[in-house]
């Protein structure tokens, strides 16, 4: 079984950048070149919520991820969250497998924690009622962080799929 890794940061800083690098520094992810895909979650796959990530392997390798992400010059507020659900496997006898494909959701903005996180359960739930598919009850993480003047801060929630890889 696949595992995806739901980590999440934020970080306040004197440039864009910097303060989006620091977020990902706060979710243990600052040294790999991410590559984001589109939110669906393969068969056969846990979804764990860590908070920060483990060791993915080298620096500089490609992790693939769906982000929610959120940045601000301050004053201001920033928020981000990002919503799964699984579906239930075709079938349950031995050679089935342990979970069904599912999906990711994601939202960010200038705006509270209960707003984005209203926001992407709708969203979530728009997506289940593309596909016939019994779905599990959803997972949500969010962040929310305050940005003071003349400041950055960005606020982040990542789903990482599996180890990082090679980039060349």
């Amino acid at each position: 079984m696949s595992t995806i890794r739901v980590v999440w940061g934020s970080a306040t800083a004197p440039t864009k950048m910097a303060s989006y690098d620091g977020a990902l520094a706060d979710a243990g992810i600052e040294n790999y070149n991410l590559v984001t895909v589109s939110s669906v979650i393969p068969a056969d796959t846990e979804v764990e919520a860590v908070g920060t990530a483990p060791d993915l392997g080298p620096a500089g390798n490609r992790l693939t991820v769906v982000q929610a992400r959120a940045t601000t010059a301050g004053p201001g507020r920033v928020s981000a969250a990002l919503a799964w659900a699984q579906s239930e496997p075709a079938s349950r006898d031995s050679e089935a497998t342990e979970t069904g494909p599912g999906l990711f959701y994601e939202t960010s903005g200038e705006t509270e924690r209960e707003d984005v996180e209203r926001r992407v359960l709708e969203g979530l739930e728009a997506g289940q009622g593309l596909r016939d598919w019994s779905f599990t009850e959803p997972g949500i993480r969010s962040e929310t962080a305050v940005a003071d003047s003349g400041t950055y801060t960005t606020a982040i929630v990542v789903a990482v799929y599996g180890q990082s890889e090679p980039i060349c």
